[in-house]
């Protein structure tokens, strides 16, 4: 058994898992809410979907971290997967822990706060994108400072192995 592959395929396993976990609560959340506003407020849909859909972005950021993880592993090339180490299976998993906790943490904290932007735009609704919104992306730094710091582990401080 490739217990290195194995543990690389873990670490692309949990950023796609707890990132996508993490946008799956965060929709939930903001979703609720809007749809508590719609009810009788249905010509806020515009407004209301914006908060609603930004949660989802953390979930893209663990799946484009999971595709490089398998994009260096070759797993869609000719040459089938290369064998590597445990230590770079390791360092893989290690990786990908960035991305994984910070999406999960961000995309659920974004959607409380995309709940209250939604709230406050149904008595304020000039106030969404001031304040609903642009509170939102301020939570949504730190999933992108944790998608950066994969990124750079993954494409400039592993050595990956090549097929042939």
């Amino acid at each position: 058994m490739d217990y290195g592959l194995t543990l690389a395929l873990v670490g692309a396993g949990l950023a796609a898992l707890m990132a996508g976990i993490g946008s799956a609560v965060g929709i939930g959340i903001a979703g609720r809410s809007a749809t508590g506003v719609l009810s009788e407020k249905p010509e806020r849909y515009g407004q209301m979907f914006i908060m609603v859909v930004l949660p989802g972005t953390q979930g893209f950021y663990g799946f484009l971290a999971a595709f490089l993880v398998m994009l260096n592993l070759n797993f869609f090339g000719a040459g089938g997967v290369p064998e590597i180490s445990v230590q770079l299976g390791w360092q893989v998993l290690a990786a990908c822990l960035p991305i994984a906790f910070a999406g999960m943490f961000s995309a659920i904290h974004q959607g409380k706060v995309c709940a209250g932007g939604i709230l406050m735009a149904a008595k304020r609704p000039e106030m969404a994108f001031k304040a609903g919104v642009v509170y939102a992306v301020m939570v949504e730094v730190y999933a992108v400072l944790g998608l950066l710091v994969t990124m750079f582990i993954l494409l400039k401080g592993l050595s990956w192995p090549t097929v042939g």
